[in-house]
């Protein structure tokens, strides 16, 4: 029976607060975001964390909760960049080459091997041109597929910084690579 009244009281905490605050907290993220979607993931990020935590600590001014957690994820989400796919683009043309499609390319032939060797090669010169951290950067996420957030909490640098990182490393090696994006296109 206690467990059923505990049950109800936060039921009816989490419902009054969406009555109360649901229509002005979300106004509040929409202007702060780029798009509606963006504003309604938001806004349930929120209502998750509320729920989560409505009874487990106590919430003064839970209005005031709800705007700061809605303030943190807005700022969480902004940090994110997307992350841009390792590919060349020709100018010309609206084709986009993924490098992985030439270095995955079943079956292996003579010459996908030779093209493959050729890639590898250019890749690895390429990067030895990158500076340390942007080369770490790449080499870690791309080749490896660490987890930026696994690598910010080895190296305790923060996540934004090996994204920015590998996006520079990303640019150099695409400009870096373009003649070879051009030698595929042209045959």
């Amino acid at each position: 029976m206690i467990m059923y009244l505990m049950v109800e009281e936060r039921q009816s905490k989490i419902s009054s607060s969406i009555k109360a605050y649901g229509k002005a907290l979300l106004s509040f993220i929409r202007k702060r975001v780029k798009n509606d979607q963006d504003a309604e993931d938001v806004l349930q990020d929120v209502w998750y964390q509320f729920s989560a935590v409505v009874n487990s600590e106590p919430i003064d001014q839970i209005g005031a909760w709800l705007y700061r957690v809605a303030r943190n994820r807005i700022i969480d989400t902004q940090r994110k960049r997307k992350e841009e796919p390792w590919t060349a683009h020709d100018s010309d043309e609206d084709t986009v080459l993924h490098l992985s499609d030439v270095l995955l390319a079943n079956p292996a032939t003579p010459e996908t091997e030779y093209l493959k060797e050729m890639i590898w090669n250019c890749l690895y010169a390429a990067l030895e041109e990158l500076p340390p951290e942007q080369k770490k950067a790449f080499v870690w996420h791309e080749l490896e597929g660490t987890p930026f957030s696994e690598i910010a909490e080895t190296t305790g640098i923060p996540m934004g910084t090996w994204v920015l990182r590998k996006r520079y490393a990303v640019l150099h090696l695409r400009k870096r690579l373009q003649h070879l994006y051009k030698e595929f296109v042209n045959d």
